[in-house]
């Protein structure tokens, strides 16, 4: 079967390679290139993929009569510390007698020399068992195929990679790929990694944003599958949480004209934070510190989180203080005693681990064409070197890898605990461990879950990323100027506790005068009591703050929109809670009801005086004339019409409302009757002076005056009874009249019967005005008929007034209006009336006497 899983996956690679990788570029490395690699044998070989060279390709090989050879060259000590990790974990399970007992795990890594191509030879060589592209006629020799891939950490070759390994469902672990986009297990079903997904990676950067409130960034990315998905992630996260992008910019390769470009956008942008999805920003630093464009906060992504580049003394000024995410720092024991015991064979297959000796020490193996240089004899002492390789403070590419094997191992070990009959496969059954097939470890790899030495779980999700948790970091300055780097907290959606983002705020370091975080907003924050009105034209961070309307409020900062009261309630000043409305009345303790109720008792009182004063001289010309029973009675009625103004002051309640109107009706017919009365006895008393009226005054007898005051009142009484029976005035709640109060007051019931009882005193007073002002000039030595005009004409101004200026009042301004008219109109009658009768009884009490008036009259004639 391997045989033709071999061809199969010899004519895949090859066409993926046709349309990854450019034909002249193949072309050069085709039978001019030999893999780099470790090799150990074992009962099962993991595979494994590093980035430990880089590949030097002459542009040019036409020209040589024998064209060297291509070859990798800066060679990296913390990706062949990687390497070297992945056998370390190997051989630490091979002593593990409880983990996979009885079996021995070999493997086989290659390097991929940064280049596409070599990482495809690299993954045919160790799928299908040959180390070179060979015709099918050729016999296949070389270690046999592996179960699973470790690597790549490229996400640009992992794709290129795991789409052929899914095929055949061959099980491929990356430690540094994190590209969202190898998380769609319909093109990548074999593919699982041990470092979270760009995703994972943007919510924990949005974690940051959103702590430090910054909601208005710039974003920064390479032109590559990492950058463009990881940008494309993050516009997405920043939209879900209400944050926005002020620009998107792409990374140029070595084009300053673009990197100048880019620096003006930032430059010119308002965002004082920027966030980089990029593993190579030194020309971009270069060209920001040339044109002293510095004070901004910087958010790095893994890639370049933990990178030395830029830790030189001299970039200080523009990245110190940035905050960024790195993998999961881990520990291994015993990791740096094995690097240290690292020696060269003389085993092609490990011929790596010559190219690292020479590199580490300087030094050259004896070869053909190494005479006059420093010889390598195997036994130099790694322990005296001090670099990136023996470095295992800041174990985190490493400890992935370390994970990535282990994972491995318990997934091949959880397969072989299988029991006959109760297996995951077709028919209840176990996996053959002497025809072990891929896709068999996928199941189990997808189940995986242990703890490492170190304390943290690895599992896989259902798309085969790791769970996601970051170390967050800060860069700060050292003594000498440059820069470190320093843990300052996690972030770990699977944190019991619930609280994904944990820092320590005491130790970081910010890049600033003020040494506290910036701020980076398009606008700032709405206060409670205003909304967001979005700026037109531009993002959806850029707004204004417009205060809430009246009756409306908003209780949160940044409110999109206000709510409005309840109609019992109001929005307070603030515009940030609902009041209860203020109940408003015309109140007794109020100026205006304090004003009013003084005018009604002294009203009373002057009424009172008045009698009291009429009573002493009852028997005297001015009381007894035209009968002074009906002055009595107008007095008594007066001192009604000022008391009713009472039950329109205070608290409306349903007695003072069915009481407030009655009273009044009916206390000024009774007024205006006596006094229509009174005019009527003045014209009768004029008409029986005269030969041709004697007769008239027995129409206008002591009785028929009483009985005419009493029918007229009886109408008015008629008129409310049927008018609070039918429909009776009640305490109301009115908010018309004004939104932010409710104005308690007295509700009509019917206006037509509020109107009926207004049109009647109406007529009465018209019909007493008319008949006083045609008895005006009767001769008399005392003709009241004058004062009754006046006292009319004032009452009817007053309540001809009190029409609009009623209607036009709104809440207890209507009711004071009211209140304003009735007392008016009384002191009018009252002051009109008895006013010059007071002024002779008191003032000239000589006028007021039989003789007097007989003298008067004697002049009249």
């Amino acid at each position: 079967m391997w045989i033709t899983v071999n061809i199969c996956l010899y004519l895949c690679f090859t066409c993926i390679s046709a349309a990854f990788i450019p034909s002249s570029e193949s072309c050069r490395l085709q039978g001019h290139f030999r893999l780099n690699g470790m090799y150990q044998d074992g009962d099962f070989v993991i595979g494994g993929l590093f980035e430990v060279q880089h590949l030097k390709v002459f542009p040019d090989l036409s020209f040589r009569m024998e064209p060297e050879q291509p070859q990798c060259e800066e060679f990296y000590m913390s990706s062949f510390q990687q390497a070297q990790t992945m056998v370390f974990a190997i051989d630490e399970i091979n002593k593990n007698q409880n983990l996979l007992p009885n079996i021995t795990l070999g493997y086989n890594l290659y390097d991929n020399c940064l280049k596409l191509v070599v990482a495809f030879r690299a993954a045919t060589s160790l799928i299908s068992g040959t180390e070179e592209s060979l015709p099918s006629s050729h016999k296949c020799i070389g270690p046999p195929p592996v179960l699973a891939i470790v690597g790549d950490p490229g996400s640009t070759h992992s794709i290129a990679v795991s789409s052929v390994l899914g095929l055949f469902r061959v099980p491929m672990v990356s430690y540094y790929a994190t590209c969202t986009c190898l998380s769609d297990r319909e093109k990548y079903p074999s593919f699982f990694r041990t470092i979270p997904s760009d995703a994972f990676q943007v919510r924990a950067m949005m974690q940051i944003l959103r702590h430090f409130g910054w909601t208005w960034v710039g974003v920064i990315y390479s032109d590559d599958d990492y950058g463009i998905y990881a940008a494309q992630s993050f516009h997405q996260e920043m939209q879900l949480h209400g944050g926005c992008v002020a620009f998107s910019e792409i990374m140029p390769y070595d084009n300053r004209r673009d990197i100048q470009r880019i620096v003006k956008v930032i430059e010119a942008s308002t965002a004082k934070v920027v966030v980089a999805f990029s593993t190579d920003l030194l020309a971009l630093m270069d060209e920001l510190l040339l044109q002293n464009v510095t004070g901004l906060q910087w958010i790095a992504s893994e890639a370049w989180t933990t990178s030395p580049v830029l830790h030189a003394p001299r970039y200080s000024p523009l990245v110190g203080g940035t905050l960024g995410i790195a993998i999961r720092r881990g520990e291994i024991q015993g990791l740096l005693e094995f690097l240290q015991r690292l020696r060269p064979d003389n085993d092609a297959r490990n011929n790596l681990v010559r190219i690292f000796w020479e590199n580490i020490f300087g030094c050259k193996f004896e070869t053909g064409d190494s005479e006059g240089e420093n010889r390598c004899t195997g036994e130099e002492d790694l322990s005296s070197i001090v670099n990136e390789y023996n470095d295992v403070s800041e174990l985190r590419a490493s400890y992935n890898v370390y994970k990535a094997v282990y994972a491995l191992a318990h997934a091949l070990h959880d397969l072989m605990q299988c029991e006959e009959g109760k297996g995951p496969f077709s028919e209840n059954k176990c996996a053959d461990i002497n025809n072990l097939q891929p896709w068999q470890l996928v199941h189990y790899l997808q189940k995986v879950n242990f703890t490492t030495g170190f304390g943290d779980r690895v599992s896989f999700d259902e798309n085969g990323d790791a769970l996601a948790i970051y170390d967050v970091m800060n860069w700060q300055p050292s003594s000498d100027g440059s820069i470190i780097v320093r843990t300052v907290g996690v972030v770990d959606e699977g944190a019991t506790t619930g609280k994904v983002l944990t820092l320590n705020e005491d130790e970081l370091y910010w890049n600033s005068d003020s040494r506290k975080p910036p701020r980076s907003v398009c606008s700032e924050s709405c206060p409670p009591g205003t909304r967001r009105a979005r700026r037109k034209g531009l993002p959806v961070c850029c707004f204004d703050c417009l205060p809430c309307a009246d009756g409306e409020i908003s209780n949160t900062t940044d409110a999109n929109e206000c709510m409005v009261c309840p109609e019992d309630s109001w929005s307070n000043p603030e515009k940030n809670r609902c009041v209860p409305k203020e109940v408003e009345y015309l109140s007794y303790e109020e100026p205006l009801g304090i004003s009013l109720t003084t005018a009604s008792l002294l009203g009373t009182g002057f009424c009172a005086l008045v009698m009291i004063i009429f009573v002493h001289h009852r028997n005297t010309p001015i009381v007894r004339a035209n009968n002074s029973e009906l002055s009595f009675l107008l007095l008594l009625s007066l001192k009604l019409c000022f008391l009713c103004v009472l039950l329109f002051i205070g608290r409306p309640q349903l007695w003072t409302c069915q009481l407030r109107h009655a009273v009044f009706g009916i206390s000024f017919v009774l007024c205006v009757s006596s006094i229509l009365v009174k005019t009527m006895v003045v014209i009768a008393v004029f008409k029986s002076s005269r030969p041709e009226g004697k007769s008239a005054m027995k129409w206008f007898g002591a009785a028929q005056q009483r009985g005419t005051v009493l029918v007229l009142t009886a109408l008015q009484v008629i008129i409310c009874a049927v008018w609070l029976s039918t429909a009776s005035p009640a305490p109301h709640k009115n908010t018309q009249y004004i939104r932010s109060k409710i104005v308690y007051e007295c509700a009509v019931g019917s206006v037509a019967g509020f109107a009926i009882l207004l049109g009647y005193i109406g007529l009465l007073a018209a019909g007493s005005f008319l008949l006083a002002f045609l008895a005006r000039n009767l001769p008399d030595n005392f003709n009241e008929a004058k004062f009754i005009t006046f006292s009319m004409l004032i009452f009817c101004a007053v309540w001809i007034t009190f029409v609009p200026a009623y209607v036009s009042s709104p809440g207890k301004y209507a009711v004071a209006v009211e209140i304003f008219a009735i007392l008016a109109s009384s002191f009018g009658l009252l002051v009109s009336i008895f006013a010059p009768k007071c002024y002779i009884i008191i003032l000239h009490p000589e006028r007021n006497t039989k003789k007097a008036l007989m003298a008067r009259q004697t002049e009249n004639k």
